[in-house]
C-alpha cells in the first residue's frame, strides 16, 4: 500500500499518515475508492481553502499548475495542512460544507492550533 505521504506534493510542511487503506472491495469485485476533505493554504497569502475529491494526488497536480479552479488559479502555490478520508461521498461533501460554515471554521482553528502555533500564527 502506498501512504498518502508519497503521493503529495512536495512542499508539504506537516507530516501526513493515511489511516487506512486507500481502497476497500465491493460488491461483486468493484472497487469503491475513498473521498477525502482537503485544506490547502495557499503560500502567496496564507488563506485556506477546502474542498473534496477521490482522488488527492491529482487534485492537488491541479492546484498546484493554476488548473484547478478560478480561486485556486488566481492565488498561486498551495499545501495540504489538513485531510480527512471517508468511505461514501455524501460524508466528504457534508464535512466540507461544514468546514466551509462559520462554527465550521471555529473547529478547522482548533484541529490546526498546534500547525498556525509552529509556525508564529496567533489569530486566523
Amino acid at each position: 500500500m502506498i501512504s498518502l505521504l508519497n503521493i503529495l506534493i512536495s512542499g508539504c510542511r506537516i507530516p501526513v499518515v493515511a489511516s487506512s487503506a486507500t481502497r476497500r472491495g465491493g460488491g461483486y469485485g468493484l472497487i469503491n475508492y475513498m473521498w477525502y476533505l482537503y485544506i490547502l493554504e495557499s503560500k502567496k497569502n496564507g488563506r485556506n481553502y477546502i474542498g473534496s475529491t477521490q482522488d488527492l494526488k491529482r487534485r492537488m497536480l491541479e492546484h498546484n499548475s493554476r488548473r484547478g479552479g478560478v480561486y485556486t488559479s488566481k492565488q498561486g502555490g498551495w499545501l495540504l495542512i489538513f485531510y480527512e478520508a471517508f468511505v461514501d461521498k455524501k460524508d466528504a461533501l457534508k464535512a466540507e460544507k461544514f468546514f466551509k460554515s462559520g462554527y465550521g471554521r471555529e473547529v478547522l482553528k482548533d484541529k490546526l492550533e498546534n500547525y498556525y502555533k509552529d509556525r508564529g500564527v496567533v489569530y486566523r
